[in-house]
């Protein structure tokens, strides 16, 4: 019988697939190293059992313990896998711009799951950071396993991963690429090609919103670059001293956009169901490509799964709220089939503005038209109500005809984008569309935002 003792023993051995379609015309060879196949589906794993086991040999983690992590999900599920195995407590802390499916993951499998704002600095209390350095200064017989700065991060993969990658391209790589977060993967993968093959080159993915790109190229950690942003498990805020910026050759930037729109091609042009660092790794490739010849062997390495991704890059909903779904609007009847199953939010004439208020704040809309005996007579935009009242509080109670614009515009549902875009302006902040069915529908200046932008 062939069988392996427990999950962690198959960990690594991950495969190499070369990719097709997503490609281009770029005339390299390029392999995916596919991380999805460890048991935790992420490069992660690797990692976790090294930096667990580096702490279990010099007494930082001992018998009964609880392991400490601040996490974008994938390093928590490894831990979890391990502290299953080797009998330990975990507690997970994330960022609340995570998926839901990483922290539901993560709760199956027994972590207990912290969640913190995104939009703090590293040293505010409620930050991610911040909180699990302090529930590990609370809990007793703990450890904090900081797997930015913790050196077995970087261990894992030059024991593991680098290997790998050399001996299933028997040594002909030319070119290493992989989205960097807490930099262990690309500085431990890059220490071992290196010493192996000093001219073959590491590139690191970053996203726009981290600082590792500038200072790589500046030395210069520039607050400025910092601002919130989408894309999972790459770019920081902080320099890990795991990066190790002299292995790394070049840095090269994708947006958020264009992951989860490479993430979903992936899926459907290769059939590799990755994570959304996998759409920034392939799509910062071909932005490279003309740095790449016909003999170049070029390894780009996803990170993790997509059913972690569901909810969000996977879902087309979240990607049209954001603007991030390729679709051909031309007519109104194009936008309006965008939310089409919504019901109009009107309210009569003789309903008090309080009434009007009320339905702004239930149905999070900021237009509302206005009818009196089937037909459209006025309409309401919740900044000129709001001006209203700051002058007049009683207005509250008095009927809407008293304080109504001028109704909407009233278009055919073959009303092309440019002719909307010339009636919304600063003061008609919405337009009705009249289908063919006989409903009427809204379109606002979001929508029209939305759509060509």
């Amino acid at each position: 019988m062939k069988y392996y003792d427990n999950i962690l023993e198959t960990i690594g051995d991950t495969p190499l697939v070369k990719l097709n379609r997503t490609i281009g015309d770029i005339k390299a060879t390029v392999l995916a190293k596919v991380e999805t196949t460890n048991p935790g589906n992420s490069v992660k794993d690797r990692m976790a059992l090294q930096m667990i086991e580096d702490a279990e040999a010099d007494g930082r983690l001992k018998p009964g313990g609880t392991i400490i992590e601040g996490t974008s999900g994938n390093t928590g599920m490894g831990l979890a896998l391990v502290a299953i195995i080797k009998g330990y407590k975990l507690i997970c802390v994330l960022s609340d711009k995570q998926s839901k499916e990483k922290m539901d993951i993560l709760r199956a499998v027994g972590a207990e799951v912290h969640v913190c704002p995104t939009n703090v600095a590293p040293d505010d209390p409620r930050s991610y950071y911040s909180v699990s350095k302090s529930l590990a200064d609370e809990t007793p017989n703990s450890w904090y396993v900081n797997q930015y700065d913790n050196p077995s991060n970087a261990k894992a993969h030059y024991l593991t991963t680098g290997p790998e990658v050399w001996e299933q391209t028997k040594g002909k790589i030319t070119h290493f690429v992989v989205g960097v977060g807490t930099g262990g993967t690309i500085s431990g993968v890059g220490k071992f090609l290196k010493e192996k093959n000093p001219n073959i080159k590491i590139w690191g993915i970053d996203t726009y919103g981290s600082v590792f790109k500038k200072y790589h190229e500046t030395g210069i950690f520039d607050e400025n670059e910092i601002y919130p942003y989408i894309t999972e498990g790459i770019g920081e805020d902080i320099l890990p001293k795991n990066v190790d910026f002299d292995i790394i050759d070049k840095f090269e930037k994708v947006t958020d956009r264009d992951a989860a729109v490479w993430q979903r091609k992936l899926a459907k042009e290769e059939g590799i169901f990755v994570g959304n660092s996998a759409g920034s790794a392939i799509k910062g490739l071909l932005q490279l490509k003309d740095e790449l010849n016909d003999d170049d062997v070029v390894v780009v390495l996803f990170h993790d799964h997509g059913s972690r991704y569901v909810g969000k890059m996977f879902n087309d909903d979240w990607m049209r709220e954001r603007g991030f779904l390729d679709e051909e609007i031309m007519t109104a009847g194009d936008l309006v089939a965008r939310h089409g199953d919504s019901p109009l939010v009107s309210c009569y004439a003789e309903e008090l503005v309080s009434h009007a208020i009320d339905k702004m704040r239930k149905y999070h809309i900021s237009q509302i038209p206005v009818m009196k005996d089937g037909k459209l007579v006025g309409s309401l935009d919740d900044a000129n109500v709001y001006q209203l009242l700051c002058d007049s509080p009683e207005l509250r109670d008095t009927p809407i005809a008293s304080i109504m614009q001028q109704p909407f515009p009233l278009v055919a549902e073959d009303t092309t984008i440019d002719a909307l875009s010339k009636l919304i302006s600063k003061d008609v902040s919405s337009v009705l569309v009249e289908l063919k069915n006989g409903k009427q529908h809204i379109i606002t200046r979001h929508d029209l935002i939305a759509a060509i932008a």
